[in-house]
């Protein structure tokens, strides 16, 4: 099992000091938090493109890198960043060809009846109040959701106004960055 090996791992790694050149304290040195996809590909590149060692920034990630609701956990870690840990600037980053887009409850659905989840669990869920198909809907347009993103993080209650929040979409190949520009 992949768990099992990553356990051999790691303790070899504690043994030979590996974690070394990681210590660091919990205050992010650039004052930065980057809020983005937990896409596999973007695990190294995107701090490697952002020029990001570790220590440097906040980096949340979540299934299309949004903020979906103002009171979600990706906007829980942007405030407890910025109050706590003393973060006064935010990157919004997407990136091409995410999975998110274009993603559907009806995909998941089937899914879920196929992995032993039964439309009576689903209807249990629903009608504590959530709404499953809005909850695992996906975007159709990657710059709209940088926009809608960074809009929530801006005219949260709780942001203070004097943090920057910008939005991006990162290349998942290359690593270039296009700003997405915001009205909010």
């Amino acid at each position: 099992m992949m768990i099992d090996n990553i356990l051999a791992y790691n303790k070899t790694f504690v043994e030979q000091r590996g974690y070394e050149q990681y210590v660091t304290d919990k205050y992010p040195n650039k004052k930065l938090a980057v809020l983005s996809c937990m896409d596999t590909r973007l695990t190294e590149l995107l701090p490697a493109a952002l020029g990001l060692k570790n220590g440097d920034a906040k980096v949340i990630k979540n299934a299309g890198g949004l903020v979906i609701s103002p009171f979600d956990s990706a906007m829980r870690s942007l405030l407890v960043a910025i109050y706590e840990l003393g973060v006064e600037e935010i990157m919004v980053v997407a990136h091409s060809n995410c999975g998110a887009c274009h993603m559907s409850f009806d995909h998941f659905h089937d899914e879920m009846l196929a992995r032993g989840i039964t439309d009576q669990t689903l209807d249990t869920i629903r009608q504590c109040g959530i709404d499953l198909d809005q909850w695992l809907e996906g975007f159709k347009d990657t710059p709209t959701s940088v926009q809608k993103t960074v809009a929530t993080i801006k005219t949260h209650p709780l942001m203070p106004r004097d943090v920057v929040v910008r939005g991006f979409i990162i290349d998942s190949v290359t690593g270039a960055l296009q700003e997405i520009t915001t009205q909010a």
